[in-house]
């Protein structure tokens, strides 16, 4: 009788640790779930971002282009005046007021091109920092699945703590990504990019 009694123990035992491998697969593949929609969402916000900053940057390479060709107008109408050519001194005189202003308005455009083509990167960098925190959740979450289904295969309560000891960690992460708290383990990060 204690044979068939330490039989149905273990039978007991592995069918409660298989009842609480998978009440965990589900709870974590739905939170996975939820931060996959999100993480896909701040993943096209930066492609987004990231091609808004390029194009800012090069209409600011097209700007400063421009106001070198004025530069260099502005010099030879000088040059040209220098030389003193009688009555088209006049005209000079107005090609170099052009120019000045030219060279000045593009100055200030410059400006206010690189400071959105930097607001455009910082935003991707804010973004890649978000993402980051729901790549870790993801890889975190994953270890944890696969733990789960060797948990369950050997009968591992071992594996079972593992296993949400990795769930914590990433469900930590993933709810660090959706309510946007700063909480980024650089190292971690580092190593993994």
């Amino acid at each position: 009788m204690s044979d068939l009694q330490q039989r149905l123990d273990v039978a007991e035992t592995r069918n409660r640790l298989n009842n609480w491998v998978a009440v965990t697969v589900a709870i974590v593949s739905v939170f996975m779930a939820v931060t996959k929609v999100k993480d896909d969402n701040i993943v096209q916000a930066m492609l987004q971002t990231k091609s808004d900053a390029v194009d800012s940057w090069n209409e600011y390479q097209s700007k400063k282009l421009k106001h070198h060709v004025a530069e260099l107008g502005l010099n030879q109408a000088q040059a040209l005046q220098a030389l003193g050519l009688g009555k088209g001194t006049t005209v000079l005189a107005a090609q170099q007021k052009q120019y000045q202003d030219t060279i000045a308005r593009y100055q200030v455009e410059e400006k206010e091109i690189a400071k959105k083509a930097k607001e455009h990167e910082k935003a991707y960098d804010d973004m890649n920092y978000r993402d980051d925190q729901f790549d870790l959740s993801d890889a975190a979450l994953s270890i944890c699945l696969a733990m789960l289904a060797v948990a369950s295969l050997t009968n591992s309560s071992m594996l079972l703590y593992l296993a949400w000891t990795f769930a914590g960690f990433g469900g930590f992460m993933g709810l660090a990504g959706l309510l946007e708290l700063h909480i980024h383990p650089d190292l971690l990060s580092r190593l993994l990019s």
